[in-house]
């Protein structure tokens, strides 16, 4: 059983930057692929950026290439999105998720485990 618990979100401007952490625990963390998901009202939950066990490979949204970079610390069972020139249409509730598996990681029902969301909102 794996528990994630994301943070660091709020209310920023358009153009800020925000760094959500995920912190991991129940669960030996580097033996999962770890993605980033977000969710605006209205809306179905959408892939945002995944990263493989060993950090080498990397996926992301192409709304957020060259703007958001996903990274890990396995020795602190962390996971982090790091969001630059944000913008209205970020906004959401961002939530972190964990796999077993290394096939379908850009779709939600690959994922075993999901934090319960942090709230992200992009003012103009």
């Amino acid at each position: 059983q794996v528990q994630l618990v994301e943070s660091g979100g709020g209310l920023v401007q358009a153009g800020d930057s925000r760094r959500l952490a995920c912190a991991a625990s129940g669960g030996t963390f580097s033996r999962y692929f770890m993605g980033w998901f977000r969710q605006a009202p209205g809306k179905e939950r959408e892939f945002v950026a995944a990263i493989s066990q060993d950090g080498v490979n990397i996926y992301y949204k192409e709304s957020v290439k060259g703007r958001f970079t996903i990274s890990r610390a396995n020795a602190q069972n962390t996971v982090y999105l790091q969001m630059n020139s944000l913008k209205p249409e970020d906004t959401a509730v961002y939530y972190c998720a964990a796999s077993l598996r290394d096939m379908g990681v850009m779709t939600v029902r690959t994922y075993d485990y999901w934090g319960q969301g942090t709230q992200v909102t992009v003012q103009v």
